[in-house]
């Protein structure tokens, strides 16, 4: 039997994903007829319909050969679990009415909206690192730097897209306490992020440090024009 090529099982894992999550949102809403009436919810969720598979078919890697690379197992849990209880959690807080957030609509729309561009962003970054993309911290063979693109306006552009989906997420359903989500997966990113920086500093040496003093690492630098 021909084993299915990578994108196909991408395609299915991404599947699986979206039907968990749909069945962990239906759970925090309080049941399907409240999620068929809960617009922000549904608008979410359209979101991730759009975003999974493309996401799926970008990562596959079909000549993963890292020579380098290091990763503390508890931030890859971390990194894995906070995005995946995000919205039942904030769902719930919000069912429950725990201290709303101020705004009303407008910061739980802003919230939707925020989602999806963090998921954008991070699209951006993986059609820009290709093959050179890992959900560990690795290098490939004949690994280069990237520092175009996205990369030429913040050097971490996929942590931020997630991290921003993530408060969005929780802005969306507008309940205060659910904001330790995003500060829990903040700080699981900067311990990665650092574990990134160095492997990078070693591979790169000069030329990756002169790059992190030119573009920041989460919030583009003011006179610091991005490379195309």
């Amino acid at each position: 039997m021909t084993p299915a090529p990578p994108a196909a099982r991408a395609l299915l894992l991404s599947a699986l994903v979206l039907a968990l999550d749909l069945v962990l949102l239906t759970l925090g809403v309080g049941g399907v007829t409240r999620l068929l009436h809960h617009t922000r919810a549904l608008a979410l969720f359209a979101t991730w319909l759009i975003a999974y598979p493309t996401l799926a078919v970008l990562r596959p890697v079909r000549s993963h050969d890292p020579v380098a690379g290091r990763s503390d197992p508890r931030v890859l849990i971390a990194l894995f679990l906070i995005p995946l209880v995000t919205p039942p959690l904030a769902a719930l807080a919000e069912r429950a009415g725990l201290a709303p957030l101020p705004g009303g609509g407008l910061t739980r729309w802003g919230g939707v909206a925020l989602a999806a561009l963090g998921l954008a962003l991070r699209i951006a970054a993986m059609m820009r690192l290709g093959s050179r993309f890992s959900p560990v911290a690795a290098l490939q063979r004949g690994h280069t730097l990237e520092t175009r693109g996205i990369y030429g306006v913040v050097r971490h552009p996929g942590y931020l897209g997630a991290w921003l989906c993530d408060l969005g997420i929780v802005l969306a359903f507008g309940s205060a306490p659910a904001l330790l989500l995003p500060l829990a997966m903040a700080i699981a990113i900067a311990v990665r992020v650092r574990s990134e920086e160095r492997l990078l500093a070693e591979q790169f040496g000069d030329a990756y440090r002169a790059y992190r003093s030119r573009v920041g690492g989460f919030v583009p630098r003011p006179g610091a024009p991005p490379s195309l």
